[in-house]
């Protein structure tokens, strides 16, 4: 009788510490919550067929990616769970990792190879939070989620980077039959193959990545928030190269700069001094011209007896600044 007295309240004893006081919990506002009943999630649908509603997914991406909606357990407390029930805690907070990040190795940067076949060194982060509308996708849908993410990423990383060519540049390379083909420079030319390329556009890099891992949600269960690639950069003895290529390239842009300002200086100074000229002329030339019509205008009204008078009586303010004065014949 002791014995099952005994029995008795040891049983009571682990009820109350395995289920009462172990059957409640708290969810933190910055985490959701899925429950399992004997490992399997409860869910609000059964049907798998069902596929999520992503725009970002293709149709094969659809049917490949199939899972269930689970109940999603949000912050408060403190709820009650049954002991063969088990609740998986998700935070839900954006949080950020850097690119060089894998659980399998330890690693400075990330190799990529360009266009002209260059290996180089990648660097940045990316922002990232849990999707509550799949987050059976990260549960159970695969053992590292994170690592899935951060393996995709690199790999449309490398694919884009092995790809990339400058959108401006490739609009300056010479087509058969445009009109402006003389006008193009061995300068314009260059742009389009290097790294410098993929350094201008780094805004656009960053974006087209953030396009690429927009599906993710839907594959892993992980919104990608941004992506900040902060540094692609060249083994050492590429970089001094570059560094000597865009030095040289930026001094002959300074010397055409500075030519073409001096050539756009004697032109206007040029264009000047012929207006002054001009006008220098015009002003000569005016007082004769008055004068030329004046006489007409005397001569045509008086006749020549009175073209004399006035020249007469023009000499006389001459004469009287003269020192001397000689007189022809016909003048008498």
């Amino acid at each position: 009788m002791e014995f099952v007295v005994g029995l008795t309240l040891g049983f009571m004893m682990y009820v109350f510490f395995r289920v009462v006081l172990t059957g409640f919990y708290v969810i933190p506002p910055d985490q959701r919550a899925v429950i399992t009943t004997f490992g399997r999630a409860d869910r609000l649908s059964n049907d798998f067929s069902e596929p999520l509603d992503d725009p970002n997914l293709t149709d094969e991406e659809k049917k490949r990616y199939t899972y269930p909606k689970v109940r999603v357990v949000g912050p408060g407390g403190p709820y009650f769970k049954m002991p063969w029930q088990q609740v998986h805690k998700v935070s839900v907070a954006t949080r950020s990792v850097d690119l060089v990040w894998d659980p399998t190795k330890k690693q400075e940067t990330i190799e990529a190879v360009t266009k002209d076949n260059l290996t180089t060194g990648v660097n940045g982060q990316i922002r990232y939070r849990v999707s509550e509308n799949n987050m059976y996708a990260f549960l159970f849908g695969v053992e590292s989620p994170l690592e899935h993410i951060m393996g995709y990423f690199v790999s449309v990383l490398r694919e884009r980077i092995a790809t990339f060519s400058d959108p401006k540049g490739a609009s300056l390379l010479a087509k058969p039959g445009d009109e402006d083909d003389d006008a193009r420079t061995s300068v314009d030319l260059s742009e389009g193959v290097s790294i410098n390329d993929l350094r201008k556009n780094l805004p656009l890099l960053n974006s087209y990545m953030e396009e690429q891992c927009r599906c993710t949600p839907g594959r892993y269960g992980v919104e990608l928030d941004a992506a900040l690639i902060t540094s692609i950069d060249p083994p050492p003895e590429v970089d001094r190269a570059l560094s000597a290529i865009n030095s040289t390239r930026n001094q002959v842009a300074a010397d055409i700069s500075t030519a073409q300002a001096d050539a756009e200086q004697q032109i206007t100074m040029s264009k000047r001094a012929v207006d002054i000229a001009s006008n220098n002329a015009q002003a000569e030339v005016a007082p004769l011209r008055e004068l030329a019509r004046t006489l007409t205008q005397i001569k045509s009204e008086g006749g020549s007896t009175a073209l004399h008078a006035y020249i007469r009586d023009m000499r006389v303010p001459l004469l009287a600044r003269a020192t001397s004065v000689v007189q022809t014949h016909e003048a008498k």
